[in-house]
């Protein structure tokens, strides 16, 4: 018989960090998206439907005032500025950045360098559009000339 174990994650907004997927123990992996513009806001919905089930939605950046902004507060997503997020990214295993915008990316990368983290990933749009291939049928919204590399 499975068994399903605890262990309290508090700056994640669900404070569970283990879940039982297939019978079996499945750490959550804790994630945060950057950027809740056309992009963002359309994988914000994805992940909200996986919530739980193997991920758990930490935070969220956007300055502006966004659909998707507007999604995440409804779902009780944190939002948080960039320094807020990387205050608590040992508590997040995979930062979407979903901005198109190399100098958030590097900013980022900066951040998390200067304060040690040495845990989490930075995950490009190429890496969310891998993701949405596998988990959706639907299409991804495409910015024409956005650049998606790392």
């Amino acid at each position: 018989m499975p068994f399903l174990v605890y262990i309290n994650c508090q700056a994640a907004h669900s404070p569970w960090r283990a879940g039982r997927i297939n019978g079996g123990i499945m750490v959550n992996q804790r994630i945060a998206v950057i950027g809740l513009g056309r992009i963002g806001s359309a994988f914000l919905r994805q992940m909200l439907q996986r919530n739980g089930k193997g991920i758990v939605i930490v935070c969220a950046a956007e300055p502006y005032d966004t659909p998707g902004k507007r999604e995440a507060e409804q779902a009780g997503i944190a939002l948080k500025t960039l320094d807020e997020i990387v205050a608590s990214a040992d508590a997040i295993d995979v930062l979407f950045d979903l901005t198109g915008i190399a100098t958030v990316r590097r900013e980022l990368r900066e951040k998390l360098a200067a304060s040690g983290n040495n845990h989490t990933v930075i995950a490009s749009e190429t890496i969310a559009r891998v993701i949405w291939a596998l988990i959706t049928d639907e299409r991804l919204p495409v910015i024409e000339g956005r650049p998606t590399g790392y």
